[in-house]
């Protein structure tokens, strides 16, 4: 019953802590992190411990299926070198050099756990950075790139982590073995994920029902992950392929009600898994400092301060060399390199960490072959908290003035604005040759229906070519049509909706009738709202 009740009170601090973030234009993440390290120093608040297995198998399957079913599959094969580069060089990259600086500065701290800790902090988190990107408006290019990066880290990072570990436990490591476990994760787990994307699509073509449809749609990620995980591939990224694949196939296999449903649905379970991840984070932090009990403060200062500059550093050690070679080496500059050094700067500075890396340092295991205690378990523990905090907190805050003063360009509306035009135009005009090729074809309409169509499909072409102009302004100030009638027909649904609901008090209309009229007004005015 506690296990309830606790988690009934994380929800309300997330939905809390979230409505805060709103209205104090934070990142939530940010703020709930600090809300969940509040929470962990009061008295009587209960414990919530992190378990990995739940994070690593219930929560980030979901979180990263929704955001590879978002990303846009063409713009990530087009940007597919930079987001290896990072995604698999600078994991393994800054796994190796955080390892030897923990190495060096932590007395008594083997190569392999250093390596274990280096691989833990590898991974920038999948949420943070690409959320701030967009809120600020950066390049669609960089937010790809990013978004690309943090859908295949962990998958990087965790093999290297499981290797690492491994090494720390048996005393021996194997070149071979990494290299043997890295290929069977990053093959085995691109077929797993490419197998099941196909199976959940043939399903999909043949079911109209948005229930069974969104439903298959939660149980897929979970189904790419577990068969990968236990022929010893990435689970993770089986579940990026996936996304990407069905995201992609969507608008041809998803009927129209089925992504209605679906983008209501997911925004709710990553709001929900989001929030709670963040908040456990912070939460975590009367445990950490317990396990510090008995090590000298000057080590633990020395290793926060050394560790921490070498996971920030590390980014920007890659990435200024990576990004001009890939320039001076690109056939097309204009797709993958960096247009000047303010992009390579913005791109070093996302490196906030997260729930991974935590989840990977709370699975570290508690003795090693010969039984004795897991080199420096506590001082790891404690060092991955506090490089989420400086990373996560720091960087998150100050990343959205960084890229104001920088001043990147970022997506230009006009364009947007005509592309939308153009394509809206040429749909329209395919809709209305297939509308009168199935007038001279078919039995002739009742009257006055054939014109409605027409003017539907007119409409939404005009519509798009005012908001070239502004979204909701035309040239002298006014309201355009469009905006106006949006306006105006939302105040109509509105009128009816009052109308429907006082003759079901009034008991003159039953409940589910009511329901179903209801239904068909929310979905006119779902066409009306634009994001």
């Amino acid at each position: 019953m506690h296990a309830v009740e606790n988690g009934i009170l994380l929800i309300v601090v997330v939905a809390a802590g979230t409505v805060a973030a709103r209205r104090l234009r934070l990142e939530p993440s940010i703020l709930l992190v600090l809300v969940g390290v509040i929470l962990s120093m009061i008295p009587g608040v209960p414990e919530f411990r992190l378990d990995p297995q739940i994070v690593l198998v219930l929560i980030l399957p979901p979180l990263l299926y929704a955001a590879a079913f978002q990303t846009s599959l063409p713009a990530f094969r087009a940007n597919l070198r930079p987001i290896l580069l990072l995604a698999v060089g600078l994991t393994l990259f800054s796994t190796v050099v955080v390892g030897l600086v923990a190495h060096a500065v932590i007395p008594g701290l083997g190569l392999a756990a250093a390596l274990a800790l280096g691989a833990i902090l590898a991974p920038p988190d999948a949420v943070s950075a690409t959320a701030v990107a967009r809120r600020t408006g950066l390049p669609r290019r960089i937010v790809t790139v990013l978004e690309g990066e943090s859908l295949l880290n962990d998958a990087t990072a965790l093999v290297a982590y499981r290797v690492a570990v491994a090494a720390a436990v048996s005393g021996v490591f194997s070149p071979a073995e990494l290299s043997w476990r890295f290929a069977l994760a990053s093959v085995g787990g691109a077929v797993v994920g490419l197998a099941v994307a196909l199976a959940v699509d043939w399903l999909r073509r043949r079911i109209d029902d948005p229930i069974i449809d969104n439903t298959m749609s939660l149980v897929a990620p979970f189904a790419a992950y577990l068969p990968a995980e236990v022929i010893g591939a990435s689970g993770l990224l089986a579940v990026v392929v996936t996304g990407l694949y069905l995201g992609y196939q969507a608008p041809v296999t998803m009927t129209a009600a089925s992504r209605l449903v679906s983008k209501s649905v997911w925004k709710v379970v990553e709001f929900l898994l989001q929030g709670t991840v963040f908040t456990l984070i912070g939460l975590q932090l009367r445990e950490v400092l317990a396990g510090l009990r008995g090590y000298d403060p000057a080590v633990v200062v020395v290793a926060a301060l050394a560790v921490a500059g070498a996971v920030v550093g590390v980014r920007f050690v890659w990435m200024f060399p990576v990004a001009y070679g890939t320039r001076l080496l690109a056939r097309s500059r204009e797709d993958t390199a960096p247009r000047s050094w303010r992009e390579p700067l913005v791109v070093s500075w996302a490196g906030m960490r997260g729930v991974v890396s935590l989840a990977a340092a709370f699975a570290l295991p508690l003795t090693v072959r010969s039984g004795a205690p897991f080199p420096q378990r506590d001082l790891l523990l404690f060092l991955t908290f506090v490089i989420i905090g400086v990373t996560l907190v720091g960087q998150g805050v100050t990343m959205p003035a960084l890229i104001r003063r920088l001043a990147i360009p970022g997506p230009d509306p006009t364009t947007d604005a005509l592309q939308e035009a153009s394509a809206q135009q040429q749909a329209a005009s395919a809709a209305l040759e297939r509308l009168e090729a199935l007038l001279r074809s078919e039995r002739v309409p009742p009257p006055g229906v054939a014109e409605q169509l027409r003017q539907r499909a007119e409409g939404r072409t005009l519509a798009a070519w005012e908001r070239l102009g502004s979204p909701s302004t035309g040239a002298e100030g006014f309201p355009t049509p469009s905006a106006a009638y949006r306006r105006l027909r939302r105040e109509m649904l509105a009128a009816e909706r009052e109308v429907l609901v006082r003759l079901r008090d009034n008991g003159r209309l039953d409940e589910e009738v009511q329901r179903r009229i209801q239904w068909e007004l929310d979905l006119e005015e779902a066409t009306l709202l634009r994001e």
